[in-house]
């Protein structure tokens, strides 16, 4: 089972550049970090958030934990971890690729990828936070659908000489684009669902690996038990799904989650890190380093 952990990569927390080589020296896999590029403020009246369930009353334009504001950039920041690390495998948990061209995407993941000497995992997801998309012009009801069409669009820029593409969100005529990915298929692309069989369906068909947000690990290992069936179906060999169980819940795992994690075909554990000064986050990883490493 391998061992990676997450930050919120926030201005106030430990940076992501020392973070990094805080995690390869203490012998962690990888380093994971999420996006969201802006939260939009709330309309007064506004029903609570549909994810963290937190009401909008309170505190002045408060419905969500405040990290949720501060998330640095991942692709910029996952570039300062490469550059002070050698072997620790970056990822992102997850990208919200709609909210990108996939134009400008594929060029930074493959800049990115080269940079790392291809430790990049490409985690991306369709999102949940129906006023960001909006502001991107994505509509929550199709976003599923362009999640796919940008997908092939970006694997079209890494693979092809001249790449071009003609679908219902995007379009681009011939074109050269470089630098390339290290393999031709590009990173490893992961998918970040919540847990449904319509999720389950797009991870089955399309993805490399799958993060499911860990939060009842029986429910989660009949959800792996169909993914697989589904992939098997499909022509697929499961055992090339790498499924990166993600836990999001502030709080500390035991050896037992993780041994729990690794017998429901789990091949990774993602443990969450406290949005805290310097010495918190350093204490958390000694002690899962003594636990679990």
């Amino acid at each position: 089972m391998h061992i990676g952990v997450f930050s919120f990569n926030t201005e106030y927390t430990l940076r992501i550049d020392r973070l990094a080589k805080a995690a390869e020296e203490r012998g962690f896999e990888s380093l994971w970090v999420p996006e969201h590029t802006h939260i939009p403020v709330p309309k007064p009246g506004e029903p609570a958030d549909p994810v963290t369930g937190m009401p909008l009353g309170g505190t002045k334009e408060w419905f969500m934990p405040e990290e949720y504001r501060h998330m640095a950039d991942p692709l910029v920041s996952l570039g300062a971890a490469a550059a002070a690390t050698s072997h620790l495998k970056l990822g992102t948990c997850v990208c919200l690729i709609n909210q990108h061209h996939p134009i400008n995407l594929a060029k930074a993941v493959a800049t990115l990828d080269q940079l790392c000497d291809g430790r990049f995992i490409f985690g991306i997801g369709a999102g949940w936070f129906e006023e960001e998309m909006a502001h991107h012009g994505v509509a929550h009801k199709t976003r599923w659908r362009e999640l796919r069409e940008r997908l092939q669009a970006v694997r079209a820029l890494w693979r092809d000489e001249q790449a071009s593409f003609d679908g219902e969100f995007v379009r681009f005529a011939p074109s050269w684009q470089f630098p390339k990915p290290l393999r031709r298929e590009g990173p490893p692309v992961v998918l970040g669902t919540l847990d449904s069989p319509f999720a389950r369906g797009i991870v089955a068909r399309h993805a490399d690996g799958w993060l499911p947000l860990a939060f009842d690990l029986e429910a989660t290992r009949k959800s792996v038990e169909d993914v697989h069936r589904r992939m098997t179906e499909l022509g697929r060999d499961p055992r090339t799904l790498d499924v990166s169980l993600f836990f999001l819940n502030d709080e500390l795992q035991t050896a037992d989650t993780v041994k729990r994690g690794q017998d429901l075909g789990a091949t990774r554990t993602i443990l969450r890190l406290p949005v805290a000064d310097e010495a918190t986050v350093l204490k958390t990883l000694d002690g899962y380093a003594r636990a679990l490493l």
